[in-house]
């Protein structure tokens, strides 16, 4: 698969990152076939968070891979953590107690990113500079990085985090599109100029943040997948159009999509579908034209001012 650099670290990843928070439906031997698929395809960047599962996807996962020292080197392993039940933390006995569990359930020494999951109004920025000290000097974290957060939240950590934050994990997809939409539509009084992340796109871009689309098939939160849906009709139909042009999947479309933006993004995919997961990682050798892209973008009824 097609690698790129993750923020302004050395890692080279792929451009596609396997999510698996969704692991915990698959029983023992599908699993095992489902994460041995991905390293198969070159796909060797797994997605975690503490929460997916109360942790069990994290230990189901190093069952399915058969965790071992061997394997461990072969793969690139994130997770998040900062979400508590009822709230959110982002304290320093909270960031390396959670740590220190996932990488128990993840049955290794050293992760090689962690995020923050979602942002702490409470956050005391000198806290998670200590957390991180500690994990980075200890090896059990060797990049850091944040999710869901504006550029104002990042700028506010690395007022005392002297750690590079190499990714911001952010939803995006065709149908929810606000980041880009606000950057078409400066200085109009309409819906789609209402500024909602601070211009994340474009301070990501400036700062080498790399964008971890998350849901990249969903839309609204949560509500429903936009490929075949009734709902988007002119969109499902624009996709299958290219679809054909490039003798690829409509899902394969739907992430090149994502990939074409020069921002360098690494979508997360869901799937636990291996045929879903195979035309996911075939979007990273699909290059959609400009004309391509602004067409699926407009069929979606993102309008251009």
């Amino acid at each position: 698969m097609r690698t790129m650099k993750l923020g302004t670290s050395t890692l080279e990843v792929p451009v596609i990152a396997v999510g698996c928070m969704r692991i915990n439906s698959l029983d023992k031997s599908e699993a095992e076939q489902f994460v041995q698929t991905a390293l198969d395809e070159g796909a060797n960047f797994f997605d975690h968070a503490d929460i997916y599962g109360a942790g069990a996807c994290e230990e189901i996962f190093a069952d399915a891979i058969h965790m071992d020292n061997n394997i461990r080197e072969k793969i690139i392993l994130q997770s998040k953590c900062g979400i508590r039940q009822g709230m959110f933390d982002f304290s320093k006995e909270h960031i390396l107690n959670s740590v220190d569990a996932i990488l128990k359930r993840l049955r290794t020494d050293y992760l090689d990113i962690l995020l923050l999951h979602r942002p702490d109004t409470l956050v005391e920025p000198e806290e998670v500079a200590e957390a991180f000290d500690i994990l980075e000097s200890s090896g059990k974290v060797r990049h850091f990085g944040v999710s869901n957060q504006t550029p104002m939240q990042i700028q506010l950590l690395k007022k005392a985090v002297k750690q590079p934050l190499v990714a911001n994990q952010l939803q995006l997809s065709i149908t929810n599109a606000n980041m880009i939409s606000q950057g078409f539509n400066v200085n109009m009084e309409n819906e789609a100029a209402v500024n909602r992340d601070g211009l994340i796109l474009d301070y990501c871009r400036l700062n080498d943040i790399t964008i971890q689309p998350w849901s990249p098939f969903q839309y609204g939160f949560f509500e429903g997948v936009f490929l075949g849906s009734d709902k988007f009709p002119e969109l499902n139909q624009k996709i299958d159009e290219i679809a054909s042009k490039y003798e690829v999947s409509n899902t394969t479309i739907a992430i090149a999509w994502l990939l074409r933006h020069p921002a360098h993004m690494q979508p997360v995919i869901g799937t636990m579908n291996i045929d879903r997961l195979k035309d996911c990682i075939k979007a990273g050798d699909v290059h959609l034209t400009r004309e391509d892209w602004y067409a699926i973008y407009r069929a979606a009824g993102n309008m251009l001012p």
